[in-house]
């Protein structure tokens, strides 16, 4: 094992080392430690920062704590002949492994070299990263992978592929027992993309990251499409497309910074609560304590049900200091979810977003959500739903895609979750949407409502349209004004049905209270349900509709 001060050493002098002296094999062990740091060379250090970008190893020493870095097969190095490979045969084989702290908590890390076989990854280099994974999960460590690679190392043959099968197969069993972040910071191709999609989180640059199967080059000779490096897997690709990005950062500190603050959140592993901020429980009844923040939400509701707010507004004003982590922010942007902290504990937020497509669920809604949910009862983090959902949107595009199969996946994310959930519903709760967003019926720990919540089968508009259409018909026979005759209706539908206190008269609902209470009862909530028991029955394993 090679400490972190070891990135200040220096080659060792230009003379012969007596390896048969205990001064010449210190000597020795020096000299290999000094090239390992350097294994191809200052040149080609240079061409990576030309390029604005840090070295492997300064991506470890700027991500985790200063001196904590402990290097782990610093002198490995592949062992193929084949190709003239036996003359080329530098010190760590293009990747650096090893484990230290991140804000004091431990977390192993590998950090692919692409300066070295341009990042692909061969046996040995391989052999480095099982090794890593495997660590990580016996001593219950995150494990966080910085990526710079171009796929198999093509003189290795069959070897390559067998080594990232057993990435994948690492990244399978290590899935759901420590977070795993990939940090994409270059060009990643064919099978260096596969094991990032596999773990909980995946990072890029913006302008420096790629990911894709097939290049461009490919996709021109087979579809006979142009397209660009960055258009094909840039981040911006991967965020507002293919949903495969969490964040895309500036640059590569800010993706070190939104890392940092990712863990913040997370346990190390499944069986540990997340880390917890001390603070003391507010005292006396809820409406005791409320702030100014609290009190705007009594206003924040339009009084138009038509009329669209930011959700944002009010998932910032229950958390700890408006402190929000958002996830996945610039994909399926009529869902929102992220992470905050209420009364010191870490949650995860899902929340209808009403500003786009009315905060109706489609299909990329519906997995990205369902993804983020089995992420929190994967590491016991509790689930607060904000609803505001007039129903799934609508359209032959989402029918023929799965809408059916794609969002029941939300809805078997949340049954099969066992953290505890709280549900708050805002104001639109119709139909199919509100059984998948939260409901009682489906596992809720608390259920509440604002008095603004329509919790109905349908809105009034189309409700009218089912329960009085014979009516209606009559009156156009008639010769009577159908269009106030339908307004009269849908006024009646409302007043009778939409709202939130026929749920409450039967429990659906646990309570109705004052926006402004929210942040107070959810608190509540979230004390009584900390020693939360779930039972479910025994199975090898559920069959999510993927």
């Amino acid at each position: 094992m090679t400490s972190v001060t070891d990135h200040t050493a220096e080659p060792a002098a230009e003379h012969t080392i007596d390896i048969h002296t205990t001064a010449g094999k210190l000597a020795e062990l020096h000299k290999r430690r000094a090239e390992s740091l350097h294994p191809v060379g200052e040149t080609a250090i240079e061409k990576v920062h030309a390029k604005g970008k840090l070295t492997a190893r300064e991506r470890i020493y700027a991500l985790l704590d200063e001196d904590s870095f402990v290097e782990l097969d610093a002198l490995a190095r592949h062992r193929s002949t084949n190709f003239g490979l036996e003359n080329n045969r530098p010190l760590g084989d293009g990747v650096v492994t090893g484990y230290g702290t991140i804000d004091g908590r431990d977390v192993c890390i590998f950090s692919q070299d692409a300066t070295v076989f341009g990042g692909s990854l061969g046996e040995v280099y391989g052999e480095k990263i099982v090794k890593v994974q495997e660590l990580a999960v016996k001593t219950g460590r995150p494990l966080i992978g910085i990526n710079d690679g171009a796929g198999a190392r093509i003189q290795e043959g069959v070897v390559s592929l067998g080594l990232y099968s057993r990435i994948f197969r690492n990244n399978i069993l290590a899935s759901g027992v420590i977070p795993q972040i990939s940090l994409i910071m270059g060009a990643a191709a064919g099978g260096h993309v596969y094991s990032p999609a596999l773990t909980d989180f995946v990072i890029m640059v913006d302008q420096t990251s790629q990911m894709f199967i097939t290049g461009p080059d490919v996709i021109k000779t087979v579809t006979g499409e142009d397209v660009t490096m960055e258009e094909l897997g840039g981040g911006h690709t991967h965020m507002v497309k293919s949903g495969t990005a969490h964040y895309v950062a500036s640059g590569e500190h800010d993706a070190f910074d939104y890392v940092r603050e990712l863990l913040s959140y997370l346990p190390p592993n499944n069986f540990t609560d997340p880390p917890r901020y001390q603070t003391e429980a507010p005292a006396g009844p809820v409406e005791d304590n409320l702030t100014d923040e609290d009190l705007e939400l009594d206003t924040l509701i339009p009084d138009s049900p038509n009329q669209p707010y930011d959700m944002h507004e009010v998932v910032t004003r229950i958390l700890d200091e408006d402190e929000f982590l958002e996830i996945q922010a610039g994909y399926a942007q009529n869902i929102i979810v992220g992470f905050g902290r209420i009364e010191g504990r870490p949650v995860g937020i899902v929340a209808n977003q009403p500003t786009q497509f009315a905060g109706c669920l489609d299909i990329n809604a519906s997995e990205k959500a369902a993804r983020f949910v089995r992420t929190c009862d994967c590491f016991n983090i509790p689930i607060v739903m904000f609803v505001d959902v007039p129903g799934f949107l609508p359209g032959t595009d989402q029918e023929y895609n799965g809408i059916i199969r794609r969002g029941a996946k939300l809805l078997y994310a949340y049954g099969e979750a066992t953290v505890p959930k709280i549900t708050v519903i805002t104001r639109k709760a119709y139909g199919g949407a509100y059984c998948v967003m939260g409901s009682k019926d489906m596992g809720c720990d608390v259920n509440l409502a604002w008095p603004t919540a329509q919790i109905a089968v349908m809105g009034a508009s189309g409700a009218v349209g089912f329960v009085y259409r014979q009516q209606l018909v009559e009156a156009a026979k008639n010769g009577e004004d159908v269009d106030a005759l339908r307004l009269q209706l849908q006024q009646e539908y409302e007043d009778t049905l939409v709202n939130p206190y026929i749920a409450a008269e039967r429990g659906y609902v646990d309570a109705v209270i004052p926006p402004s209470y929210t942040r107070g009862y959810v608190g509540t909530a979230l004390r009584l349900l900390e020693r939360k028991i779930a039972q479910q029955p025994p199975k090898k394993h559920g069959n999510i509709p993927l």
